[in-house]
Protein backbone atom coordinates (compact mmCIF):
# COMPACT_ATOMS: atom_id res chain seq x y z
CA UNK A 1 0.00 0.00 0.00
CA UNK A 2 1.54 3.34 -0.89
CA UNK A 3 1.14 5.88 1.33
CA UNK A 4 2.87 8.92 1.07
CA UNK A 5 0.65 10.80 3.23
CA UNK A 6 1.32 11.24 7.07
CA UNK A 7 0.27 12.93 10.37
CA UNK A 8 2.65 15.41 9.88
CA UNK A 9 0.06 17.75 9.78
CA UNK A 10 -1.31 20.88 11.80
CA UNK A 11 -4.27 21.65 13.06
CA UNK A 12 -6.05 24.46 14.80
CA UNK A 13 -2.30 25.83 15.02
CA UNK A 14 -1.18 22.78 17.77
CA UNK A 15 1.67 20.17 16.78
CA UNK A 16 -0.23 16.85 16.29
CA UNK A 17 0.63 13.01 17.82
CA UNK A 18 1.89 10.84 15.74
CA UNK A 19 0.39 7.42 17.12
CA UNK A 20 0.67 4.14 15.41
CA UNK A 21 -1.78 0.94 16.85
CA UNK A 22 0.37 -1.90 16.21
CA UNK A 23 -2.48 -5.52 16.09
CA UNK A 24 -0.97 -9.06 16.15
CA UNK A 25 -2.78 -10.76 13.12
CA UNK A 26 -4.75 -14.13 15.31
CA UNK A 27 -1.79 -13.95 17.70
CA UNK A 28 -2.01 -16.93 19.38
CA UNK A 29 -3.01 -19.26 16.62
CA UNK A 30 -0.44 -17.97 14.38
CA UNK A 31 2.06 -18.95 17.38
CA UNK A 32 0.74 -22.46 17.05
CA UNK A 33 0.83 -22.48 13.26
CA UNK A 34 4.54 -21.12 13.49
CA UNK A 35 5.60 -23.81 15.49
CA UNK A 36 3.76 -27.23 14.42
CA UNK A 37 4.06 -26.82 10.22
CA UNK A 38 1.02 -29.20 10.17
CA UNK A 39 -1.05 -26.89 10.94
CA UNK A 40 -0.03 -24.31 8.36
CA UNK A 41 -3.34 -23.20 6.05
CA UNK A 42 -5.77 -25.15 8.42
CA UNK A 43 -8.72 -23.74 10.80
CA UNK A 44 -7.31 -23.43 13.76
CA UNK A 45 -8.39 -22.77 17.33
CA UNK A 46 -6.38 -22.42 20.70
CA UNK A 47 -8.88 -23.22 23.75
CA UNK A 48 -10.55 -26.20 25.29
CA UNK A 49 -12.23 -28.89 23.04
CA UNK A 50 -14.16 -30.26 26.01
CA UNK A 51 -17.64 -29.27 26.57
CA UNK A 52 -17.09 -26.38 28.84
CA UNK A 53 -14.15 -24.82 26.36
CA UNK A 54 -14.25 -21.80 25.06
CA UNK A 55 -12.25 -20.70 22.20
CA UNK A 56 -9.40 -18.17 23.13
CA UNK A 57 -8.34 -17.60 19.41
CA UNK A 58 -8.92 -18.64 16.09
CA UNK A 59 -7.14 -18.92 12.92
CA UNK A 60 -8.26 -16.78 10.06
CA UNK A 61 -9.12 -20.17 8.24
CA UNK A 62 -11.76 -20.82 11.12
CA UNK A 63 -12.71 -17.36 11.13
CA UNK A 64 -13.63 -17.84 7.56
CA UNK A 65 -16.72 -20.44 9.26
CA UNK A 66 -17.53 -17.50 11.82
CA UNK A 67 -15.24 -19.22 14.47
CA UNK A 68 -14.32 -16.15 16.96
CA UNK A 69 -12.83 -15.64 20.76
CA UNK A 70 -14.74 -16.54 23.60
CA UNK A 71 -17.00 -19.22 21.48
CA UNK A 72 -18.27 -22.54 23.47
CA UNK A 73 -15.97 -24.75 22.00
CA UNK A 74 -19.08 -27.04 21.20
CA UNK A 75 -20.37 -23.92 18.69
CA UNK A 76 -16.98 -23.45 16.75
CA UNK A 77 -16.99 -27.10 16.36
CA UNK A 78 -20.45 -26.80 14.94
CA UNK A 79 -19.49 -23.88 13.04
CA UNK A 80 -16.42 -26.13 11.62
CA UNK A 81 -16.46 -29.44 11.60
CA UNK A 82 -12.40 -29.44 10.71
CA UNK A 83 -11.36 -27.30 13.27
CA UNK A 84 -8.16 -28.27 14.83
CA UNK A 85 -7.94 -27.55 18.98
CA UNK A 86 -4.45 -26.46 20.12
CA UNK A 87 -4.34 -25.87 23.96
CA UNK A 88 -3.16 -22.70 24.70
CA UNK A 89 0.62 -22.34 25.61
CA UNK A 90 0.78 -18.96 27.35
CA UNK A 91 4.43 -18.79 28.88
CA UNK A 92 5.40 -19.16 24.70
CA UNK A 93 2.87 -16.11 23.77
CA UNK A 94 4.61 -13.88 26.90
CA UNK A 95 7.80 -14.66 25.28
CA UNK A 96 6.71 -13.70 22.34
CA UNK A 97 5.30 -10.72 23.24
CA UNK A 98 8.70 -9.37 24.84
CA UNK A 99 10.28 -9.69 21.47
CA UNK A 100 7.78 -7.92 19.83
CA UNK A 101 7.55 -5.08 22.55
CA UNK A 102 11.60 -5.56 21.96
CA UNK A 103 11.28 -4.32 18.44
CA UNK A 104 8.51 -1.18 19.76
CA UNK A 105 11.40 -0.01 21.99
CA UNK A 106 13.98 0.14 19.02
CA UNK A 107 11.64 3.82 17.97
CA UNK A 108 10.32 4.77 20.91
CA UNK A 109 9.66 4.53 24.66
CA UNK A 110 6.60 5.52 24.63
CA UNK A 111 4.41 2.22 24.52
CA UNK A 112 1.24 1.18 26.02
CA UNK A 113 0.30 -2.31 26.15
CA UNK A 114 -3.29 -3.44 25.77
CA UNK A 115 -2.74 -7.20 25.81
CA UNK A 116 0.43 -9.68 24.54
CA UNK A 117 -0.73 -8.88 21.04
CA UNK A 118 -1.31 -5.25 20.64
CA UNK A 119 -0.24 -1.64 21.49
CA UNK A 120 -0.25 2.14 21.10
CA UNK A 121 3.04 3.72 20.28
CA UNK A 122 3.83 7.66 20.08
CA UNK A 123 6.61 8.08 17.45
CA UNK A 124 6.07 11.62 17.08
CA UNK A 125 9.49 11.93 18.26
CA UNK A 126 11.25 8.64 17.57
CA UNK A 127 14.74 7.52 18.55
CA UNK A 128 15.84 7.06 14.92
CA UNK A 129 14.08 10.75 14.16
CA UNK A 130 12.08 9.25 11.32
CA UNK A 131 9.38 11.92 10.48
CA UNK A 132 7.04 9.57 8.76
CA UNK A 133 4.90 7.68 11.01
CA UNK A 134 3.77 5.33 8.27
CA UNK A 135 7.91 4.59 7.48
CA UNK A 136 8.31 3.71 11.26
CA UNK A 137 5.16 1.46 10.88
CA UNK A 138 6.26 -0.56 8.22
CA UNK A 139 10.15 -1.07 9.46
CA UNK A 140 8.25 -2.15 12.84
CA UNK A 141 6.05 -4.69 10.86
CA UNK A 142 8.65 -6.10 8.83
CA UNK A 143 11.33 -6.72 12.10
CA UNK A 144 8.66 -8.32 14.00
CA UNK A 145 8.11 -10.40 10.94
CA UNK A 146 12.54 -11.43 10.99
CA UNK A 147 12.39 -12.05 14.67
CA UNK A 148 9.12 -13.99 15.13
CA UNK A 149 8.10 -15.08 11.66
CA UNK A 150 4.83 -13.67 12.64
CA UNK A 151 3.09 -10.96 10.68
CA UNK A 152 1.02 -7.66 12.11
CA UNK A 153 -1.40 -5.33 11.11
CA UNK A 154 -1.05 -1.50 11.85
CA UNK A 155 -3.05 1.75 12.17
CA UNK A 156 -1.40 5.38 11.80
CA UNK A 157 -3.21 8.83 13.05
CA UNK A 158 -3.04 11.72 15.01
CA UNK A 159 -4.69 9.82 17.98
CA UNK A 160 -5.28 6.74 19.75
CA UNK A 161 -8.85 6.27 18.73
CA UNK A 162 -8.05 6.91 15.17
CA UNK A 163 -5.26 4.60 15.01
CA UNK A 164 -7.01 2.26 16.68
CA UNK A 165 -9.91 1.95 13.73
CA UNK A 166 -6.93 2.09 10.67
CA UNK A 167 -5.34 -0.92 11.80
CA UNK A 168 -8.58 -3.19 11.38
CA UNK A 169 -8.73 -1.42 7.74
CA UNK A 170 -6.34 -3.80 5.93
CA UNK A 171 -5.92 -6.87 8.07
CA UNK A 172 -4.14 -8.91 8.05
CA UNK A 173 -0.71 -8.12 7.45
CA UNK A 174 -1.26 -5.01 6.17
CA UNK A 175 -1.69 -1.18 7.27
CA UNK A 176 -3.57 2.10 6.93
CA UNK A 177 -3.07 5.87 7.84
CA UNK A 178 -5.88 8.02 8.77
CA UNK A 179 -4.93 11.39 8.30
CA UNK A 180 -6.02 14.78 10.06
CA UNK A 181 -7.91 16.13 7.04
CA UNK A 182 -9.49 12.53 6.27
CA UNK A 183 -10.36 12.13 10.29
CA UNK A 184 -13.52 13.54 10.64
CA UNK A 185 -14.76 12.44 7.33
CA UNK A 186 -14.09 9.43 7.89
CA UNK A 187 -15.72 9.16 11.08
CA UNK A 188 -18.46 10.67 9.32
CA UNK A 189 -19.08 7.65 7.33
CA UNK A 190 -18.47 4.95 9.74
CA UNK A 191 -21.48 2.82 11.40
CA UNK A 192 -21.36 3.44 15.56
CA UNK A 193 -21.37 -0.44 16.22
CA UNK A 194 -18.04 -0.03 14.23
CA UNK A 195 -16.23 2.66 16.85
CA UNK A 196 -14.25 1.18 18.88
CA UNK A 197 -15.34 1.49 22.66
CA UNK A 198 -19.29 1.15 21.77
CA UNK A 199 -20.22 -2.25 22.31
CA UNK A 200 -23.33 -3.53 21.01
CA UNK A 201 -25.95 -2.77 23.68
CA UNK A 202 -24.90 0.96 23.36
CA UNK A 203 -24.50 0.72 19.31
CA UNK A 204 -28.17 -0.71 19.43
CA UNK A 205 -29.64 2.24 22.10
CA UNK A 206 -27.89 4.54 19.55
CA UNK A 207 -29.78 3.15 16.55
CA UNK A 208 -33.24 3.91 18.45
CA UNK A 209 -32.21 7.24 18.78
CA UNK A 210 -31.58 7.65 15.29
CA UNK A 211 -27.99 7.68 15.97
CA UNK A 212 -26.66 5.46 13.08
CA UNK A 213 -23.31 6.87 11.76
CA UNK A 214 -20.83 9.07 13.00
CA UNK A 215 -22.67 11.73 11.35
CA UNK A 216 -25.61 11.35 12.95
CA UNK A 217 -23.48 11.10 16.28
CA UNK A 218 -22.14 14.35 15.37
CA UNK A 219 -24.95 16.06 15.00
CA UNK A 220 -26.42 15.58 18.42
CA UNK A 221 -25.76 18.54 21.01
CA UNK A 222 -23.55 17.32 23.94
CA UNK A 223 -26.38 17.95 26.53
CA UNK A 224 -28.59 15.28 24.10
CA UNK A 225 -25.32 12.89 24.21
CA UNK A 226 -24.96 13.31 28.32
CA UNK A 227 -29.18 13.05 28.90
CA UNK A 228 -28.77 9.67 27.12
CA UNK A 229 -25.28 8.08 27.94
CA UNK A 230 -24.22 9.97 30.96
CA UNK A 231 -20.69 11.36 31.25
CA UNK A 232 -20.13 9.12 28.42
CA UNK A 233 -21.82 11.83 26.60
CA UNK A 234 -19.02 13.78 26.17
CA UNK A 235 -16.70 11.13 25.57
CA UNK A 236 -19.10 10.01 21.96
CA UNK A 237 -19.23 13.90 21.01
CA UNK A 238 -15.61 14.22 21.01
CA UNK A 239 -14.91 11.01 18.86
CA UNK A 240 -17.85 12.00 16.55
CA UNK A 241 -15.36 14.97 15.29
CA UNK A 242 -12.02 12.85 15.30
CA UNK A 243 -10.98 14.16 18.78
CA UNK A 244 -9.04 12.63 21.33
CA UNK A 245 -6.63 14.10 23.02
CA UNK A 246 -6.06 10.72 25.47
CA UNK A 247 -2.03 10.42 25.16
CA UNK A 248 0.09 7.06 25.31
CA UNK A 249 0.37 5.77 28.62
CA UNK A 250 3.50 3.85 29.17
CA UNK A 251 3.14 3.28 32.99
CA UNK A 252 -1.14 3.10 32.87
CA UNK A 253 -2.29 1.66 36.44
CA UNK A 254 -5.16 -0.49 35.37
CA UNK A 255 -7.90 -0.29 37.92
CA UNK A 256 -10.07 -3.34 36.39
CA UNK A 257 -10.29 -6.05 33.64
CA UNK A 258 -13.67 -7.10 32.35
CA UNK A 259 -15.61 -8.50 29.62
CA UNK A 260 -19.71 -8.78 28.28
CA UNK A 261 -21.59 -9.55 25.97
CA UNK A 262 -24.90 -8.89 24.98
CA UNK A 263 -26.94 -11.72 22.90
CA UNK A 264 -28.74 -11.77 20.01
CA UNK A 265 -31.43 -14.21 21.37
CA UNK A 266 -32.33 -13.55 25.80
CA UNK A 267 -31.50 -15.68 27.79
CA UNK A 268 -33.57 -17.32 30.57
CA UNK A 269 -31.89 -20.72 31.92
CA UNK A 270 -29.53 -20.73 34.11
CA UNK A 271 -27.31 -23.47 32.15
CA UNK A 272 -27.17 -20.81 29.28
CA UNK A 273 -26.14 -18.35 31.57
CA UNK A 274 -23.28 -20.19 33.39
CA UNK A 275 -21.71 -21.11 29.90
CA UNK A 276 -21.86 -17.17 29.08
CA UNK A 277 -20.49 -17.10 32.27
CA UNK A 278 -17.24 -19.36 31.61
CA UNK A 279 -16.40 -17.83 28.27
CA UNK A 280 -16.52 -14.42 29.91
CA UNK A 281 -14.45 -15.46 32.63
CA UNK A 282 -11.73 -17.26 30.36
CA UNK A 283 -11.58 -14.01 28.50
CA UNK A 284 -10.67 -11.94 31.40
CA UNK A 285 -8.11 -14.13 32.88
CA UNK A 286 -6.46 -14.39 29.36
CA UNK A 287 -6.03 -10.51 29.50
CA UNK A 288 -5.10 -10.59 33.04
CA UNK A 289 -2.37 -13.37 32.41
CA UNK A 290 -1.24 -11.20 29.91
CA UNK A 291 -0.92 -8.54 31.41
CA UNK A 292 0.59 -10.38 35.02
CA UNK A 293 -2.27 -9.56 37.12
CA UNK A 294 -4.88 -10.79 39.39
CA UNK A 295 -7.41 -9.74 41.47
CA UNK A 296 -9.94 -10.16 44.92
CA UNK A 297 -13.15 -8.46 43.56
CA UNK A 298 -15.29 -10.01 41.30
CA UNK A 299 -18.37 -8.13 39.66
CA UNK A 300 -21.24 -9.42 37.98
CA UNK A 301 -23.16 -7.43 35.74
CA UNK A 302 -26.51 -8.13 34.28
CA UNK A 303 -28.58 -6.56 32.05
CA UNK A 304 -32.23 -8.02 31.30
CA UNK A 305 -34.34 -7.51 28.54
CA UNK A 306 -36.12 -4.22 29.27
CA UNK A 307 -32.67 -2.87 29.77
CA UNK A 308 -32.95 -2.81 33.92
CA UNK A 309 -29.07 -3.64 35.18
CA UNK A 310 -27.77 -4.87 38.40
CA UNK A 311 -24.36 -5.82 40.05
CA UNK A 312 -23.33 -8.39 42.21
CA UNK A 313 -19.67 -8.04 43.87
CA UNK A 314 -17.94 -10.32 46.02
CA UNK A 315 -14.18 -9.43 47.70
CA UNK A 316 -12.45 -12.49 48.49
CA UNK A 317 -9.70 -12.80 50.87
CA UNK A 318 -6.81 -13.61 48.22
CA UNK A 319 -5.87 -12.91 44.65
CA UNK A 320 -8.07 -15.54 42.05
CA UNK A 321 -5.57 -17.94 40.70
CA UNK A 322 -6.79 -18.93 37.40
CA UNK A 323 -9.86 -18.54 34.78
CA UNK A 324 -12.13 -21.31 36.72
CA UNK A 325 -11.53 -19.63 40.43
CA UNK A 326 -13.18 -16.52 38.41
CA UNK A 327 -15.82 -18.65 36.95
CA UNK A 328 -16.77 -20.12 39.86
CA UNK A 329 -17.28 -16.70 42.06
CA UNK A 330 -19.06 -15.34 39.31
CA UNK A 331 -21.43 -18.31 38.94
CA UNK A 332 -21.88 -18.17 42.75
CA UNK A 333 -23.23 -14.40 42.03
CA UNK A 334 -25.53 -15.79 39.23
CA UNK A 335 -27.51 -18.59 40.40
CA UNK A 336 -29.82 -16.57 43.23
CA UNK A 337 -30.47 -14.74 40.04
CA UNK A 338 -32.30 -17.18 38.70
CA UNK A 339 -34.91 -18.58 37.80
CA UNK A 340 -35.78 -15.24 36.16
CA UNK A 341 -38.91 -13.13 35.43
CA UNK A 342 -37.27 -11.19 31.87
CA UNK A 343 -34.81 -12.51 30.15
CA UNK A 344 -31.23 -11.46 30.31
CA UNK A 345 -29.63 -9.48 27.51
CA UNK A 346 -25.96 -9.22 28.65
CA UNK A 347 -24.08 -9.92 31.23
CA UNK A 348 -20.45 -8.88 32.20
CA UNK A 349 -17.90 -10.29 34.44
CA UNK A 350 -14.85 -7.96 35.91
CA UNK A 351 -11.41 -8.49 38.47
CA UNK A 352 -10.72 -5.69 40.06
CA UNK A 353 -8.25 -5.13 43.43
CA UNK A 354 -5.71 -5.52 40.28
CA UNK A 355 -2.01 -6.70 41.57
CA UNK A 356 0.55 -7.98 40.59
CA UNK A 357 -0.03 -12.09 39.32
CA UNK A 358 2.79 -12.85 41.36
CA UNK A 359 0.85 -12.53 44.72
CA UNK A 360 -0.77 -15.21 43.77
CA UNK A 361 2.02 -17.62 42.83
CA UNK A 362 3.75 -17.19 45.70
CA UNK A 363 1.26 -19.08 47.95
CA UNK A 364 -1.33 -21.68 46.59
CA UNK A 365 -4.54 -19.98 48.15
CA UNK A 366 -7.70 -21.75 48.55
CA UNK A 367 -10.51 -19.47 48.42
CA UNK A 368 -13.26 -21.48 49.83
CA UNK A 369 -15.09 -22.23 46.99
CA UNK A 370 -16.68 -25.73 46.00
CA UNK A 371 -14.51 -27.91 44.30
CA UNK A 372 -11.24 -26.18 44.16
Amino acid sequence: MAEPEDCDNRAEGAALRKIIHVDMDAFYASVEQRDNPDLRGKPVAVGGSAARGVVAAASYEARAFGVRSAMPSVTAKRRCPDLIFVRPRFEVYRAVSQQIRAVFAEHTDLIEPLSLDEAYLDVTRNKQDIPIATTIALMIRDRIRQVTGLNASAGISYNKFLAKLASDLNKPNGQAVITPARGPAFVAALPVKGFHGIGPATAARMERLGILTGADLRARSPEFLRHHFGKAGDWYHRIARGIDHRPVEPHRIRKSVGAEDTFSTDIHDLGAAQQEIAALADKVWRHCEGKGLTGRTVTLKVKYADFQQITRSRTLPGPVSGARDLETVAVQLLQPLFPVEKGVRLLGVTLSSLGSGDEAGERQLSLGLPGL
